[in-house]
């Protein structure tokens, strides 16, 4: 077992259930989520070594763009993570754009397992190899989970929309079933 802690963001709940279901065994610690505007606080605590990342959130534009945008959105970040980018929807042209985005993998849906898993892997120890030479290694307390940040998320959302449940699943980009749902998980 890897020693990695793994994100994986796609707005396919289906999709993020099967993601866990692969790669728990391999990895020490492996999150879901179903909306890319919960990266920020994801990514707040500098302790998630790759995300996986779809590149399509919309049905309505396929076109790859929200997956380029929150790349260089992940990008941007100290210390950000390796990233490796899904879609059902690639070609090379795309593939290509995304590692000048700074990408550091891409794999088309659906994906061998065995494949994915090197990949991921692959992609943190050369993600590694240049963060060591770029910023000396730091230990990092333990961090909140996951769950923890979604729920302040969701929370602090509520209370700027004055819990109008339509404006903030709209702001967070999850649908009011989904909302409905982690309210009711979370207890808020």
């Amino acid at each position: 077992m890897y020693n990695y802690h793994i994100i994986a963001i796609d707005d396919n709940v289906a999709l993020l259930q099967t993601l866990k279901l692969i790669l728990k065994d391999t990895f020490k610690k492996v999150g879901t989520v179903s909306s890319p505007t919960l990266i920020p606080a994801i990514l707040n605590n500098g302790d998630v070594d790759a995300v996986l990342l779809d590149m399509n959130f919309s049905n309505t534009n396929l076109n790859c763009e929200e997956g380029l945008f929150w790349l260089n959105n992940i990008k941007q970040r100290p210390n950000a993570p390796a990233v490796i980018l899904m879609t059902a929807f690639g070609d090379i042209d795309i593939a290509v754009r995304s590692m000048k985005y700074g990408a550091d993998d891409f794999i088309t849906k659906p994906w061998d397992n065995k494949e994915l898993i090197e990949k991921i892997v692959t992609a943190i120890e050369k993600h590694d190899v240049v963060s060591e030479v770029q910023t000396p290694h730091e230990e990092k307390e333990e961090e909140a989970t996951i769950e923890e940040m979604e729920k302040e998320k969701i929370k602090k959302t509520l209370k700027e929309t004055e819990r109008n449940i339509t404006l903030t699943a709209k702001k967070l980009g999850i649908s009011r079933r989904t909302l409905y749902n982690k309210i009711t998980k979370y207890g808020l």
